[in-house]
């Protein structure tokens, strides 16, 4: 099975916005990590489809954020792969190809909502509580960071705001 990573375009829109009503349904417009991207564009060159036997079955974005009076963090999400091709190798490849980009776009941290089960395969670990806060409540156990640049999370504290960049 042929799998391959492009950057997303617009005609992708429509199909990453039904897998993600597909994955997430529609309460994912009350998450803490959605607020945070709620008008802001994310990163261009950090928004990746996957494509496997043409059709696309996936895709990643990354939001550039402040924290606090840090401006060099991304957050991730979504990640979304197609709940039929769940188990194949699609996300992880999406996460790798995605954070070694974020890292060559000059971020530092990257910042997500999500299962340290499943994201610490790529270094994330869970934030201190209370040392990174995003508007809405968060389960402190599901606020995860990777340190593309060492020692990033030591400095990164406060509020998280989305910006375009």
């Amino acid at each position: 099975m042929s799998f391959h990573i492009r950057l997303e375009t617009d005609g992708d829109a429509e199909a990453l916005s039904q897998l993600s009503a597909e994955a997430f349904g529609p309460g994912r417009f009350a998450r803490s990590a959605y607020r945070v991207r709620e008008g802001i564009p994310p990163v261009p060159g950090l928004c990746l489809v996957g494509w496997s036997e043409d059709r696309l079955v996936g895709g990643i974005r990354f939001t550039a954020i402040s924290i606090g009076e840090e401006n060099n963090a991304a957050l991730l999400g979504p990640l979304v792969v197609d709940p039929a091709e769940k188990g194949k190798g699609f996300g992880r490849a999406l996460v790798e190809e995605g954070l070694a980009r974020a890292k060559a776009e000059g971020f530092a941290l990257v910042l997500l909502v999500g299962d340290m089960p499943y994201y610490g395969r790529f270094g994330f670990s869970p934030v201190r509580p209370g040392q990174i806060t995003l508007p809405g409540p968060v389960d402190p156990a599901r606020l995860l960071a990777v340190e593309l640049v060492p020692g990033a999370l030591t400095t990164a504290s406060g509020r998280v705001k989305g910006y375009a960049r």
